[in-house]
């Protein structure tokens, strides 16, 4: 999958690729993300448990426009939702014990659509990310409960 998005998807003023944001400007730059977002992409969310992966990926399907109650698959793996840009596939890989376990879940299939991709716990599928997926990762804000820091790249 080759990235495709519009400029500005990290803002201009954000250094090095980090951002210190609330969850409503998190939202805001999701729903901005969404709409710049073209398929096919994948975009992998890393981040530890609370971090706001799911807020993340809400905010991303909104800006797609996704118009469906988009809820984190943590038990089934895999929700598809339609948007009239095309289909998304939200995949939470948390509960996967091991790479071998995406065959089960239609990993190749997924990955080859011409979709709109985001995985949380990309880091469960190891080696089976495409090479060209957009790298997000969430971190707690030190010293800051209310912000979190966004890297981007």
């Amino acid at each position: 999958m080759t990235p495709s998005f519009g400029p500005h998807v990290v803002p201009p003023l954000a250094q090095r690729g980090h951002l210190a944001l609330t969850e409503p400007e998190l939202v805001a730059w999701g729903e901005r993300f969404g709409r710049a977002a073209k398929p096919p992409l994948l975009v992998a969310i890393s981040g530890e448990l609370g971090a706001g992966k799911t807020t993340l990926v809400r905010a991303i399907c909104r800006g797609f426009g996704v118009r469906d109650d988009v809820t984190s698959p943590t038990y089934s793996l895999v929700h598809e939702y339609e948007a009239p840009r095309g289909s998304v596939y939200h995949l939470d890989l948390y509960r996967l014990e091991h790479e071998r376990d995406l065959v089960n879940i239609g990993w190749d299939d997924i990955v080859s659509a011409d979709a709109l991709v985001l995985v949380e716990w990309p880091e469960r599928a190891a080696g089976q990310l495409p090479p060209r997926s957009v790298h997000l990762e969430l971190e707690h804000h030190p010293g800051d409960a209310d912000r979190r820091l966004l890297l981007a790249g």
